[in-house]
């Protein structure tokens, strides 16, 4: 199993667990789309989502709610399920296709300490 294959499996596992977040995701890249944009980031659309769900969980509070390592798995997704718009996120090569596995846990907030 590559890092990639790993991040994949993560990201699908997610949106298993979450389907609306993808909701979310096509709902404001359809806004942009509608307002002329030919181009946008798939990180902002992913902070915007942060923001409209940001609420403290009362299972795990520590945990982030969003992984970043997702957002190129829903760009991608977003084009290959709308060919049209395919390119409306620039995207790169995946290095971590090449990557070996990880075995560290992911990290949490608490794992970085506030200094005042």
């Amino acid at each position: 199993m590559s890092r990639y294959d790993q991040l994949f499996a993560e990201a699908n596992a997610f949106h298993q667990k979450h389907p609306e977040v993808w909701d979310l995701f096509e709902k404001f890249t359809f806004e942009l789309i509608r307002r002329g944009f030919q181009h946008y980031s798939a990180r902002g659309i992913w902070h915007r989502i942060r923001w409209e769900t940001a609420t403290p969980d009362p299972v795990d509070p520590a945990d982030f709610k969003l992984n970043d390592h997702h957002t190129p798995f829903y760009a991608r997704a977003f084009m290959l399920r709308y060919p049209n718009y395919d390119g409306f996120f620039r995207i790169r090569t995946q290095i971590s296709q090449g990557g070996p596995k990880v075995h560290l846990p992911p990290l949490k907030p608490a794992n970085f300490p506030y200094i005042p």
